[in-house]
Parts: structure tokens; C-alpha cells; sequence
């Protein structure tokens, strides 16, 4: 999950659903720096965490890359019809197929049946994600999920990148206003690149601009870690 090097620890952090969940502090509290890696879902808990904890939180910094900053306006992105056929059922048929791995336990828990017939992420989260972790709506769910809401209590720096034609985070859903008025937010908006994408040249087969920004940054973060410290 992380490695060391030069007396740092490094999370390299992947594979949680719940987006609201913060209770992180036992898993981050031997890791200085957190680059949180390759799936919206982790970029927005660990908005979600930062957001809770302030300064109150053992790393020194953080990289997030394509976050979802309102999930409502995500979701209604992932609904229209073309990115409905290309991500959204797709992923849906994904998350029931790991429903259907414990379907003995949970048909206890559940309705099950509502579950298998989702057509839409949004669906799925409303039969299943917001029931299971005690949300009374699934409106209640997306609030409290949504890191936009959080993103003023970000008490450490944060470099965030975004695409401003990523499907899964739309453009006109970025809080650029809420990050101009954190001075701990450093937000980054390309005009292209995708959701996690950031691809450059011709034939893109060497390091992303992604790669080229974490690193500036990661390298930033080091040579400065005692004006940060102070902050």
C-alpha cells in the first residue's frame, strides 16, 4: 500500500466505495504524502477526509487527480445517453456483479431484486449504497459525498487536477470560485485530457502531464516541508 523512501512514507491508496466515509486516520497515520491514484471514487474520500479533518490530520500534503467534485451533477454527466452507453451501465453491470459474489448474505439485508434491476449507478446507489450505510435518501448520500461542500476546510496544501471535458466530473461543476478562496487548494484545469487521462503528443507513450505534475509537486513538497509544516 505504500513504500518509503528518503525517510518519507508514500500512500499509493486504492479501493474504497462508500464516498463520504472518512475515517481514515488509522490507515494515514504513518504517511506524510498521499497521491491518490486512478479511480474518482478515492479522490473524492480523500477530499471528503481532508475536508473533515482540516489541519487535524497526519499528512503534510496531498495530490488528487479527476475528482468529482458535486456528485449530483456527475451523475446526471454520466446519464445522458451516450455516456450512459459507453461508462454508466457498464459500471452498474460491475457493482451487481459484486453484489451477486454475496448474494446469500445480503438478500437478508436487501432487496436484491430492486438492486439487479438498476440501470444507472444513481439507481444502484439508491437501492443499495445509501440503505447500506444508513442514509435516509439517497439525496442525503450525494450531499454528504460531494467534496465541493468541504473544500474550504482543507487545512494542508492540496494540488487538485482536472479535465474540463471529463464526463465523470463536469466542468461547470469544478468549485473554482470555493478554491480561489482556500489558499491551501492549488487548482489545475486543462482544457482536454479526459477523466485520468492527460495524455500528450502525437503517439502519448511516455509520461503523462499527470506524471509530470505529481512529480513537480511531490518534489516541491519535499524541499519546502518546513515553511509547510509552519503553515
Amino acid at each position: 500500500m505504500g513504500c518509503a523512501e528518503d525517510g518519507y512514507n508514500v500512500a499509493l491508496c486504492t479501493g474504497i466505495y462508500l464516498l463520504s466515509h472518512t475515517d481514515l486516520c488509522k490507515l494515514l497515520d504513518n504517511y506524510r504524502f498521499v497521491q491518490w491514484t486512478q479511480l474518482l471514487i478515492m479522490s473524492m474520500l480523500l477530499l471528503n477526509y481532508l475536508g473533515q479533518t482540516g489541519q487535524e490530520t497526519p499528512l503534510m500534503a496531498a495530490a488528487i487527480f479527476s475528482a468529482g467534485w458535486n456528485v449530483f451533477e456527475s451523475a446526471e454527466s454520466l446519464e445522458k445517453p451516450l455516456n450512459w452507453l459507453l461508462f454508466n451501465y457498464y459500471l452498474t453491470t460491475c457493482l451487481q456483479s459484486s453484489i451477486s459474489r454475496h448474494r446469500q448474505t445480503l438478500e437478508k439485508l436487501f432487496d436484491l431484486n430492486l438492486v439487479m434491476k438498476a440501470k444507472t449507478i444513481r439507481e444502484f446507489d439508491k437501492q443499495f449504497t445509501s440503505v447500506m450505510f444508513g442514509y435516509r435518501t439517497i439525496d442525503d448520500y450525494y450531499v454528504d459525498a460531494s467534496p465541493c461542500r468541504k473544500l474550504k476546510s482543507i487545512g494542508i496544501p492540496v494540488l487538485c487536477l482536472n479535465s474540463l471535458d471529463d464526463v465523470f466530473s463536469p466542468g461547470h461543476a469544478i468549485p473554482i470560485e470555493t478554491a480561489k478562496q482556500n489558499p491551501n487548494v492549488a487548482l489545475v484545469l486543462t482544457s482536454c485530457g479526459g477523466h485520468i487521462g492527460f495524455l500528450e503528443g502525437m503517439w502519448p507513450r511516455k509520461c503523462t502531464y499527470m506524471d509530470r505534475v505529481f512529480k513537480q509537486f511531490v518534489q516541491a513538497v519535499f524541499e519546502h516541508e518546513n515553511q509547510i509544516c509552519s503553515m
